[in-house]
């Protein structure tokens, strides 16, 4: 019986064993003779400060972008969340909100701080941001419905008991050109204004609408005529009227209506019309005219 030998290799394998070999010593060869030593490095110790820097600067501007921008705006308006976030007390916005709620307005940064009785240095952060109405800031002075026949400084054209004075509804250019200072373009200018509404004028007061006519004018032709049968007028009611109801009113427009609406609410309903004059944008030198088309139940 013949034994077999573990030590007898075909071809391949003996290729194998030999490439198994070459490949040990070549791996020995590269222990032995490599150099396994780290290599230090050296750091440009201010070229990474300057990394630094800019990376503190990145972190900077986002973080700067991601703060909320706080507007311009008015300080009677401030809620309990607006006054948290611009670092109020409760306190100090339990003292404005009572404020408001007596129908009391803010007009100054002095004001606000007496009110709520913020710090000198919250003071100082806040009042830039204070935004106050025009009406506050430039204040206009109040315009209304002369009585001419009153004023000193003109002249007594002898006043006429009304029952001898002329409808001014009626009147005739020929009638209005007797009175002195009216002519043919000044009459012609009344009657046209007269005629653009059905039924004419309401009051004197909208002579003062009329392109041409002085104050020493209107007082000659008030002196003489007078609204005896004024045209008929649904007034509105100032404290329901609606926006569109607004508009209709002469020199009304949707923006001043809108801003009506709002006082209105703010105020919980006008008391006065007086208050009108304090709504932004309100036109001011027709305060008499608007008013002869509202009521105030």
């Amino acid at each position: 019986m013949a034994i077999k030998s573990h030590f007898k290799f075909s071809n391949s394998q003996r290729n194998g064993i030999f490439l198994l070999a070459i490949l040990i010593v070549i791996f020995q060869g590269i222990y032995f003779f490599a150099n396994f030593t780290p290599v230090h490095v050296e750091s440009d110790a201010r070229q990474l400060e300057s990394f630094r820097n800019q990376i503190d600067s990145l972190k900077r501007l986002q973080a700067e972008k991601n703060i909320p921008k706080v507007y311009p705006f008015n300080p009677n308006y401030i809620t309990d969340f607006k006054g948290y976030t611009l670092g109020m007390t409760p306190e100090e916005i339990d003292r404005l909100l009572a404020y408001r709620a007596k129908d009391q307005w803010i007009n100054s940064a002095l004001q606000f701080q007496q009110v709520t009785k913020v710090s000198d240095s919250l003071l100082a952060v806040l009042q830039p941001l204070f935004k106050f109405p025009e009406w506050v800031t430039e204040p206009k002075t109040k315009t209304s419905w002369i009585d001419y026949n009153k004023q000193p400084n003109l002249k007594n054209y002898g006043l006429k008991a009304d029952h001898l004075k002329l409808d001014l509804n009626t009147a005739t250019a020929h009638d209005l050109q007797k009175v002195n200072g009216i002519g043919e373009k000044l009459s012609d200018n009344i009657i046209k204004y007269r005629n653009k509404f059905k039924g004419g004028f309401i009051s004197e007061i909208q002579l003062q609408d009329i392109h041409g006519l002085t104050p020493e004018v209107i007082a000659r032709v008030t002196n003489d005529f007078a609204v005896k049968t004024p045209r008929h007028v649904e007034r509105l009611d100032l404290n329901t009227a609606t926006k569109d109801q607004l508009v209709t009113i002469q020199y009304i427009d949707y923006e001043v209506a809108h801003y009506i609406i709002e006082q209105r609410t703010l105020r919980d309903g006008f008391k006065s019309f007086d208050e009108l004059l304090m709504v932004k944008n309100f036109p001011i030198q027709k305060f008499e005219i608007i008013k002869l088309y509202l009521k105030l139940n």
